[in-house]
């Protein structure tokens, strides 16, 4: 499945989840990764010269990211498809009037985009959706603040004002990373900009999602920033602008993870095409937990083909660094013969809403018992049945939703256009898939 100008429009509002009706066999691509084109284009924002990204991702997340950007100063273009980006003049916009930036509920602009606005020295508001303003931000603030930023935030929450006095030298930093590898990121990638560049060290407990911090390094270094890891979890970042970037965005493979996992889920037969042979990207542990759950996996050069086993077994994982996978992983579990211990998932409670309590609650509801623990659910698969499966304006809730639909006749997925945060055509996608074989 490459071109589909005949399917009918997203799914807005409630969503009738398709039936599988038998093993699900098709080939799909997905658009690219959320996760890369935000990051290209806060370093494309900083660079000494121009930059095109290409295959990006068209999305709530990264659409807020460009705005956000061409606020700050970015000049931003979309040409053939393609983003043209100018750097932003630091100094040719510290005297302009203060503005108001759109976090949305997008954590890569919540916590990438802060270190950058202190960096201009301007006044700046940034604010987003309600749920936005309950995920923790305390981490960046406190954190900006000890860098030379002054900052008002009531309870550390969003909105928040970067003041028109702050001046980031940067220089050596100490913060808990604990709750979310977004911290790190967002503090690497504005890093090159400073006068004094970075020296992070996490003090707190070990970073979650540690693909994302690995990402955030290798683009900085693609960049020709001198970036280093001398020893586990203290970063070092060297002063000098990236260089102006040419680059084409991988796949979105967390997004992707939910079509092989269809594969999974009805003894079928799915290859995502072009999934790259080398990755950064969480979503690439999916093929791992495919294995787990007793599916078989095949990477060449055509992409990644997952193909189902008749009986998915039960799998005890270790999700703390593809965390983001939780709630497709989840479904899975709620399919599988036996009980499923998912642990090392506590920080998907700062998430767009509190993951594990959302996927108790969801599951029961369709008959599937789950024990929710501060850090941890097991599942205990069963036949789940027909109801109303709420998202909580969650993308990755939408997700699941639609895999346990593919064994029920009569789940709705609640406010199923929430997915648009990083796949706008997610259920046009996805009916796609069901439709038309390989």
């Amino acid at each position: 499945m490459t071109d589909t100008p005949d399917l009918t429009a997203p799914a807005t509002g409630d969503w009738l989840a398709p039936v599988a009706g038998g093993g699900v066999t098709a080939n799909v691509s997905v658009p690219g990764s959320k996760s890369l084109t935000n990051r290209y284009l806060i370093l494309a924002a900083l660079a000494e010269s121009e930059s095109i990204v290409r295959g990006w991702l068209r999305s709530r997340d990264t659409l807020l990211m460009v705005e956000a950007l061409r606020a700050l100063g970015a000049d931003i273009d979309e040409v053939d498809g393609s983003l043209h980006i100018t750097p932003i003049d630091f100094a040719a916009h510290r005297e302009d009037p203060p503005i108001t930036i759109d976090c949305g509920l997008a954590g890569t602009v919540m916590r990438f985009v802060p270190p950058l606005a202190a960096a201009t020295g301007r006044e700046i508001v940034l604010d987003g959706d309600e749920q936005a303003r309950v995920r923790p931000m305390s981490v960046i603030i406190d954190a900006l603040t000890r860098l030379g930023a002054s900052i008002t935030a009531e309870n550390n929450l969003l909105p928040m004002t970067i003041h028109s006095q702050s001046h980031l030298r940067g220089g050596h930093l100490e913060i808990d990373a604990s709750a979310s590898s977004q911290f790190v990121s967002g503090m690497l990638l504005t890093a090159p900009a400073l006068p004094l560049g970075i020296e992070l060290v996490n003090r707190g407990g070990s970073v979650p999602s540690r693909a994302h911090v690995d990402m955030t390094i290798e683009v900085l270094a693609d960049a020709g920033v001198d970036v280093t890891e001398p020893e586990p979890e203290r970063w070092i970042v060297e002063p000098g602008l990236p260089r102006g970037l040419d680059v084409h965005v991988e796949p979105d493979l967390s997004n992707a993870a939910a079509f092989v996992a269809a594969a999974m889920a009805t003894n079928g037969d799915v290859t995502v095409l072009d999934w790259p042979a080398h990755t950064t990207q969480a979503g690439d542990g999916f093929r791992s937990i495919a294995e787990a759950f007793g599916g078989t996996v095949t990477l060449d050069r055509n992409g990644l083909r997952v193909q189902g086993p008749e009986v998915l077994q039960a799998v005890d994982l270790d999700l703390s660094a593809i965390g983001e996978l939780t709630p497709v992983v989840a479904a899975l579990a709620a399919l599988a013969d036996g009980t499923s211990n998912l642990t090392g998932i506590g920080h998907l409670r700062g998430h767009e809403t509190d993951r594990l309590s959302a996927l108790r609650r969801e599951l029961g509801a369709i008959g599937i018992d789950v024990d929710e623990q501060p850090t941890s659910l097991r599942i205990t698969g069963s036949a789940p049945r027909r109801g109303t499966w709420h998202t909580y304006n969650d993308h990755r809730m939408v997700m699941a939703g639609a895999i346990l639909g593919l064994h029920v006749d009569g789940l709705v997925i609640e406010n199923a256009d929430t997915v648009a945060k990083t796949l706008p055509e997610f259920t046009q996608l996805w009916e796609d898939m069901l439709s038309r074989r390989a």
